[in-house]
């Protein structure tokens, strides 16, 4: 039977003003996923590796399998899916864990029948997936992890999503304490309203950050990176995240924030050097509080999820 692999990688969520309307993709960690498709209708889960055994091989409680399943039956399909997955994002890190599994699996997937679907057509798969991770059928993990680069989800009803071209020499850090972070816990901690003032502060925030990447005015960008929404009561959930933060921006960042609902630190800087720079500070930090963490620095990811062999 016809094989596949694919890679998803992970991503940063929010960045910061743009509560769950901004996300973009990194190069690297990524999972890979091998669907191989089967005679036998439905999805059959073979093997997780890298999970600790913590994620279901029942399809229908698994990401990569609930859109495989939904996109089957989109196409009219009476074939089946083996899936392999081997997870290379940690769970519960704010790197969009979830989103990588269904992206892989869905480019995978729909490579094996000729690509039907648009990269765009695939999302709402992608993001039903996502409910069964977190209990909300949110964007901002998926799209970028899907279609590459820095990605605005303008409305979900109906669903519009686009990219916001970047600049070249823009670099992320990221910084990967070995802590978990449930999404539905850091959104069970969110308020249900917001003062006016906060509205417009972040509403600018967010128009100034779309303009920066675009011109590009990285000074914009950098009096952009500012959110007065979620971050003064996520940061609550990450030890020494002030301290973390001012350390980013004396390095040379344009700006620090958390990647998605955390605890992962992302960064962004206008040099490699200065990315790398600021991601031993970010993890001299978390050595002094006696947690280990991980460090990637890449550029942004205009490429996304993408098939590894033929």
């Amino acid at each position: 039977m016809k094989s596949i692999k694919a890679l998803a990688p992970a991503t940063v969520a929010n960045v910061s003003c743009g509560f769950d309307i901004f996300g973009f993709a990194v190069e690297a960690p990524a999972d890979e996923v091998i669907i191989t498709l089967s005679d036998e209708p439905g999805v059959v889960i073979k093997q997780i590796t890298g999970d600790g055994g913590r994620l279901p091989l029942e399809a229908s409680r698994n990401t990569a399998g609930v859109c495989l399943e939904a996109f089957l039956q989109s196409i009219g399909s009476e074939k089946g899916a083996e899936v392999v997955l081997h997870k290379k994002l940690p769970l519960g890190s704010g790197m969009g864990s979830s989103a990588a599994s269904s992206a892989a699996a869905l480019v995978a997937i729909n490579h094996l029948y000729d690509n039907p679907l648009s990269r765009e057509q695939l999302l709402p798969f992608a993001m039903e997936a996502e409910r069964i991770a977190c209990g909300s059928a949110h964007a901002d993990n998926v799209a970028p992890s899907l279609l590459g680069g820095f990605v605005l989800i303008r409305g979900y009803a109906p669903l519009d999503v686009t990219r916001i071209p970047t600049p070249p020499n823009l670099y992320c850090t990221l910084v990967h304490p070995h802590l978990e972070l449930k999404t539905e816990d850091s959104r069970r901690v969110l308020k249900a309203s917001i003062p006016m003032k906060d509205a417009i502060t972040q509403w600018g925030n967010i128009a100034g950050l779309v303009v920066g990447l675009m011109k590009p005015d990285y000074g914009l960008i950098m009096r952009s990176l500012h959110d007065v929404v979620a971050e003064p009561i996520r940061s609550t959930l990450i030890p020494g995240f002030e301290v973390i933060k001012a350390e980013s921006l004396k390095n040379g960042a344009l700006g620090c924030g958390i990647s998605g609902s955390g605890p992962t630190i992302f960064s962004l800087s206008t040099e490699y050097s200065i990315a790398e720079q600021v991601g031993k500070a970010i993890q001299a930090q978390f050595t002094s509080m006696k947690l280990e963490s991980d460090v990637f620095v890449s550029k942004i990811n205009d490429v996304g999820a993408r098939i590894v062999n033929n």
